[in-house]
């Protein structure tokens, strides 16, 4: 597909997803841009409903960065058992709370190239807090709903994440690249599931690849 081709494609998608989901947002629960952080670590390979059940005690236990900085990795670890790959995740949470703390006067950096030499940050965890937190669209947040529906609507032929973030960031008006992400996942927590996707009453449908090809080998 040429490049305005896929831009017609993807101002279709956004123009869908506005109308179907106008109050999507991050689902992640924080009060303050540290939080945020430290959920986002968090909800790698785990969803954000056991990511929220978990926050809800760390958060209302601990301050965060400054006295989640103090506290043994395995006090962490115990607390963030249940997010799946526990220990690198309370690893890196500490080491990144000890960073903010310490090299940047317990306060969240704004920047991208700042916030990916904390510990356990990708691009990513940056962007999204970049979107939520500084309203700042350095990139678009591509996690596996993203990605898995990227692919499908025929914005991209990769399933490389990096690869699927540069392709959207030139085919979408960057005002929605934060909103874009908020959008796909919605959609795909709710419709475009990886498992029995519910194609036969999907509103893109009509212009989804994905759907065309399960037509044609029926």
């Amino acid at each position: 597909m040429s490049t305005t081709d896929l831009k017609k494609q993807a101002t279709y998608v956004v123009n869908k997803l506005k109308a179907l989901y106008p109050g999507a947002h991050c689902e992640l629960h924080h009060s303050n841009p540290s939080e945020l952080l430290v959920a986002t670590i968090l909800s790698a390979q785990c969803t954000d409903e056991r990511v929220n059940k978990v926050t809800k005690v760390f958060f209302n236990k601990y301050k965060v960065p400054e006295e989640v900085a103090l506290l043994p990795v395995s006090k962490i670890e115990h607390e963030v058992k249940s997010t799946g790959f526990y220990r690198n995740k309370a690893k890196n949470i500490k080491a990144t709370c000890e960073t903010i703390v310490d090299e940047y006067s317990g306060v969240l950096p704004d920047n991208l190239d700042e916030l990916v030499k904390l510990p356990g940050v990708g691009r990513k965890t940056a962007n999204v807090v970049l979107g939520e937190i500084f309203n700042k669209p350095e990139g678009v947040v591509v996690d596996t709903h993203v990605k898995r529906l990227s692919f499908r609507l025929g914005l991209t032929k990769s399933e490389n994440p990096v690869v699927i973030e540069r392709e959207l960031m030139k085919i979408l008006p960057k005002k929605h690249w934060v909103q874009f992400a908020h959008w796909m996942i919605f959609h795909g927590r709710r419709q475009c599931k990886a498992q029995n996707p519910r194609c036969i009453d999907c509103a893109f449908k009509r212009k989804c690849y994905y759907y065309k090809q399960k037509s044609i080998k029926k």
